[in-house]
């Protein structure tokens, strides 16, 4: 099987040989296995179902089915399949009704081989129907459920019509399955395999590691200034993705960047479906495009030259975080994931937990995952060896994070936590109120405000017990014990801060509190250990030189408009490394094509002559 496998991937695809765990799972499902497959973003996740389908469908076992759960990324999927030459299509409501029943015919026929469609629409009696059709002819193939940690209620995001895909086993037991996803910690996984009903399928872990991605976090301080200065100074012209938890930051976000000369584009699930799709398609068709969105962008996104992925919010969970920055350098060049992260971050997202109309066990649940996250944010030692051991994966020191590269100061905040934690109990007895933040730091610093008089709060005996201590170091002493539950903000109380039953160890001075100084380097200025951008026009096994870079800047030109005309992004037609391979190569054959990573026959026989003629011209 695997000769089989392996030119499919050679002759449909332009690939020498498989990556990682890729060869034993595509033979495994040619061979009617089921299977969990937990694989990176830009790991391969998609030749895993599309090799076997094409083989499957050559064996004359029929269809195979995708379950994707977002329309407007089909189209994209659909046309590099059918560039490489595979008949794929998708059967969603874009299509009208002379093309649905066109497709649906073709299909009674079993001639498609990869029908993509939402899990809505799988699960409807009139496609149920066709796939009865096809199922009692021998004529369907697999089944590829795509982003699988949508079916469990612990994955960063849940999507209820998942839950019904479990039929897709009951109603065709002899069907093999596999399911996909990017991001699953244990709990997820198991959620999975019990609600897909794979408990006899065979899982296939690969590392979540993803070298090339550069994790920092910063505290936040001015936080568009911050990005400002982050893009400015390591991302210029680049294309990158900065999320936001609302809508109307968004707007706000990428109006500033705007305002800033950055060629930012807003993406939420508010804005006019025409807007938000005219803004996905020029993201993923244009060069040096800044998406501002909310976590409803990126799902499935293909882009492969995304340098950065930028959180002004912090996420829920460390799965939400590693999905959303997986989606910077899937083409392996450098890229980065930056956060910027604060008290209100942590307000907000305990908050958002409590007040949740979910059952404890659940909300238990998501406390822990937001603990993991907040862990990773407060971290002085490798963000990579903690994001890795998260998902049960063991690993050395990255030197690649900004922990690693500008070791932080650390400092001993057990005295100045015990400080602030009194002088909020001797607040509330002395009021019978509690008060916020900064009022309580005002005391503890011994600053005689309007608010500290009003309420003769200089009068409390912890009142300038903390004179010595800045309020950044305050802020971060707060940050940590809202983090770990030793503090809780009341937000129907005017976020006022309230003592818990965590409290009294860190009072008692049971529990240490360690904290890291604030970064004196601004975040976009600190030493990188990959190239800049200036140094990588082009990705190539070997520098290009100066015709070798003038050449792939014609091809690029080539390859735009050749898009353009079939209305699909450029990297569908050519990723940037099978250009810079060909530029590298200088080809004046058809025969000198051949072998070049992502030409396979059918892009060869498509393309081969106006490649040769570009790089005459050049």
């Amino acid at each position: 099987m695997s000769e089989v496998t392996s030119s499919i991937l050679r002759e449909t695809f332009g690939y020498a040989q498989f990556r990682g765990a890729q060869q034993s799972i595509v033979d495994h499902v040619v061979e009617g296995g089921d299977a969990l497959v937990l694989m990176p973003t830009g790991g391969g996740k998609s030749l895993c179902y599309q090799i076997p389908a094409i083989a499957r469908q050559n064996a004359g076992q029929g269809v195979t089915v995708v379950v994707s759960p977002l329309i407007a990324l089909m189209h994209d999927q659909v046309g590099a399949l059918l560039e490489a030459g595979v008949d794929a299509a998708y059967l969603n409501s874009t299509l009208d009704w002379a093309a649905t029943q066109d497709l649906e015919r073709r299909l009674a026929r079993a001639e498609v081989t990869l029908l993509y469609a939402a899990p809505e629409r799988v699960t409807t009696p009139r496609f149920l129907e066709l796939m009865d059709g096809l199922a009692a002819r021998g004529k369907l193939a697999l089944f590829a459920i795509d982003e699988a940690h949508c079916v469990s209620q612990w994955g960063h995001d849940f999507r209820p019509e998942y839950r019904q895909l479990t039929l897709l086993h009951e109603r065709y037991p002899g069907v093999p399955r596999i399911a996909l996803t990017a991001t699953a910690d244990a709990l997820t996984r198991a959620d999975i395999v019990e609600r897909l009903q794979l408990e006899e399928a065979r899982q296939f872990v690969s590392s979540f590691d993803r070298p090339n991605i550069r994790y920092a976090i910063a505290e936040k301080k001015d936080p568009m200034a911050q990005l400002l200065r982050f893009i400015e100074g390591e991302h210029a012209g680049e294309a990158g993705v900065v999320y936001c938890q609302s809508r109307k930051r968004v707007e706000e976000v990428a109006a500033s960047l705007q305002g800033a000369g950055v060629n930012a584009l807003p993406y939420h699930a508010g804005l006019d479906v025409a807007v938000r799709q005219k803004h996905q398609d020029r993201f993923l068709r244009e060069d040096g495009i800044v998406m501002v969105a909310t976590i409803a962008f990126g799902m499935g996104i293909d882009k492969p030259d995304v340098r950065f992925v930028a959180h002004l919010d912090m996420p829920k969970n460390i799965e939400g975080y590693y999905q959303e920055t997986g989606r910077a350098g899937r083409d392996g060049e450098a890229a980065d994931a930056w956060m910027a992260y604060g008290l209100q971050d942590v307000v907000n997202q305990r908050r958002m937990i409590d007040e949740s109309p979910a059952g404890e066990e659940f909300k238990q649940v998501m406390r822990g995952k937001l603990d993991a996250l907040l862990a990773l944010a407060e971290a002085t030692d490798c963000r990579r060896v903690r994001l890795l051991r998260y998902f049960g994966e063991a690993s050395a020191p990255c030197g690649n994070c900004d922990n690693c590269l500008t070791p932080p100061q650390v400092w001993d905040g057990t005295d100045a936590a015990r400080k602030l934690l009194s002088t909020v109990y001797r607040v509330q007895q002395h009021s019978g109120i509690g008060f916020g933040a900064g009022h309580i730091m005002d005391i503890l610093r011994g600053k005689a405000t309007e608010k500290v008089k009003q309420f003769q709060h200089e009068q409390i005996s912890t009142f300038g017990i903390g004179a010595e201590l800045s309020e950044v170091q305050l802020r971060s002493v707060l940050r940590q014990l809202v983090a770990t539950g030793a503090i809780a903000v009341n937000a129907e109380k005017f976020n006022t801060l309230q003592l818990t039953d965590g409290s009294r160890a860190v009072l008692k001075g049971e529990t240490p509190v360690r904290l890291r100084e604030s970064a004196s380097v601004p975040p976009g200025r600190r030493p990188r250990t990959s190239k800049a951008r200036s140094d990588r026009v082009a990705p190539a096994a070997a520098p290009l030189d100066a015709p070798g870079q003038a050449l792939f800047a014609a091809l690029k030109g080539w390859r735009a408009e050749v898009a353009k005309t079939h209305n699909l992004p450029a990297y569908v037609i050519f990723h940037d490394a099978t250009l810079a391979a060909i530029a590298q190569r200088a080809p004046t054959t058809l025969d000198d094509l051949q072998g070049i990573s992502g030409m396979g026959a059918t892009k060869l026989e498509k393309y081969g002559e106006e490649v040769l003629r570009v790089c005459q011209q050049s």
